[in-house]
Formats: C-alpha cells, sequence, structure tokens
C-alpha cells in the first residue's frame, strides 16, 4: 500500500481482521518510516514492513498517498509489470499524466485500476459509454466553510454567504486544475465518460446544505441518467468520504472473492 494517511489507515482497519487478505509493505516518505513502522505494529497484528520505496516482488500496489505519488511510485511500478490501483484521480487532469500512465501499464503488460472513491454510478456511466454518450454533467454541492482554503475565498465571503452561489462553471480539467482539493470525483466521472475536456462541471457554495452532495446527470442512445450522492465523511478526517475508502476495500475483496460486483 502507498501512504499512509487517514485513508491508509481507515483501509487496514478494515482489512485488520481479514485472513485472506494482507498488506505486506507500506510505502510512506524516509522520514516518515520510523513513526509509521510503530503505527502499524500498534495497529495490526499482522506484521508488515515500513519502506520507501515499492518492493521488486510485490503482487499489487494500492495508491493512497496523494497526487505526486503517481509519477514517483506508480509510474514505475506500471513499467516494471506491477498491477496497480489508484484513488489520486484527480491528478489525471495534469496534460500528459493519463497517457504517461496507459503507455506505461503497455510497456509493462501490467493494469492499472481507476478506483471510484467517493461517487457512484460509474459502472453505469462507463457501460452507457459504449453506445454513446451526448452529455454528462456534475454538480458539486458543498456547504460554504467546506470551500475555505480554495480559490473561492477569492470571490466569496464563505462565512457570511446566505444563498447559494456557483464557485466554477467549467470542464472537469478545469475544475481539477483550480480545485485540486476536489478534482477527483469531477475526474473520475470524466474518465469513466466523456473525458476531461467534454464533461461539463458546476462547483456551488450552499449555505442551505450541511452534507456535500454530488449529483451526476447523464445522456446517451442508453437514456438518462441521475445519480445524487450525499456521502458521510471519514470519522478520522472530515475531508475525506468515507465511500473512498469502502471502494478501495471492495477492490481488495474482488481480488480474492469467489463471486464479485
Amino acid at each position: 500500500m502507498l501512504g499512509f494517511g487517514a485513508i491508509g489507515q481507515a483501509v487496514l482497519e478494515g482489512l485488520r481482521l481479514r485472513q485472506d487478505l494482507a498488506i505486506s509493505h507500506i510505502v510512506v516518505r524516509a522520514d516518515r518510516m520510523e513513526q509509521v513502522q510503530a503505527q502499524v505494529n500498534a495497529l495490526s497484528p499482522t506484521p508488515m514492513v515500513v519502506c520507501s520505496h515499492v518492493p521488486e516482488d510485490a503482487s499489487l500496489l494500492l495508491e493512497c498517498a496523494g497526487h505526486s505519488a503517481l509519477k514517483e511510485h506508480v509510474l514505475p511500478a506500471l513499467r516494471r509489470g506491477l498491477d496497480c490501483a489508484i484513488l489520486s484521480i484527480g491528478a489525471l487532469s495534469e496534460l500528459g499524466l493519463y497517457e504517461d500512465l496507459e503507455q506505461a501499464a503497455l510497456v509493462g503488460h501490467a493494469q492499472l485500476h481507476l478506483l471510484s472513491g467517493a461517487i457512484g454510478g460509474i459502472d453505469a456511466l462507463a457501460a452507457a459509454k459504449l453506445a454513446g454518450l451526448k452529455a454528462v454533467r456534475y454538480t458539486a454541492r458543498k456547504p460554504p466553510l467546506g470551500w475555505l482554503g480554495t480559490a473561492a475565498e477569492d470571490t466569496l465571503d464563505l462565512k457570511r454567504l446566505t444563498h447559494a452561489q456557483v464557485i466554477l462553471q467549467d470542464t472537469a480539467r478545469q475544475a481539477a486544475r483550480l480545485y485540486p482539493k476536489n478534482a477527483n470525483v469531477a475526474a473520475t466521472i470524466s474518465l469513466a465518460g466523456l473525458g476531461l475536456d467534454q464533461t461539463q462541471v458546476c462547483l456551488m457554495a450552499d449555505p442551505g446544505v450541511t452534507q456535500n452532495i454530488h449529483e451526476i446527470f447523464a445522456e446517451g442512445d442508453f437514456g438518462e441518467m441521475h445519480v445524487t450522492m450525499m456521502g458521510k465523511p471519514l470519522a478520522s478526517n472530515p475531508k475525506t468520504s468515507a465511500l473512498t475508502v469502502l471502494s478501495a476495500l471492495r477492490f481488495l475483496n474482488n481480488q480474492v472473492a469467489s463471486v464479485t460486483l
């Protein structure tokens, strides 16, 4: 597993009682190795090695580390034939990175799995794409204070907002570039559907909501799709969706399950 922040720790906790699944190594920065090894030893009865590079004999890499880890660790892992699953989908909005990862997977005869993370309906959207999509729109509504620390503060007084305001209405690539902390959902939807430059995104600060609300609209030859999600945050990190961790656990479970969904 790559990374040991709130998501990585929650994944480890989710696997703690499993007998058929185990994490062999946790990859972190060299200056965090000693601290993380102590944490891991206290959290899990299963021996795990904390290291700063992906081991040569790894059988699968799960990325929970953030955008910079894709270039540093995932690219070389794919080139040498290691299948990888990533949660930091928003990083793929960087021009050329998706193509670099795809090429690395081709060279290594490996697979790169883009996990659905905090959003649902991705399987249906990807299936609908096969018949042809005409439009895909994504709207994100958050309480105003949920946009603190972002570019929204430059144009809105988030602490005194009394009615819903559009923060950004643009393509998924622009949304991911300008709001990188909110990029994963927009990028995931776009990569499953029409792509980063054809997917329309609307980001809103809404004092009338108390949760983060994700809405997807898609239409095409398959018909229409409307998905609304109100996800709860991870208890250990309010900025992270609990469903993000669950999507990683589902993926890992499918590696050993007799029947997969």
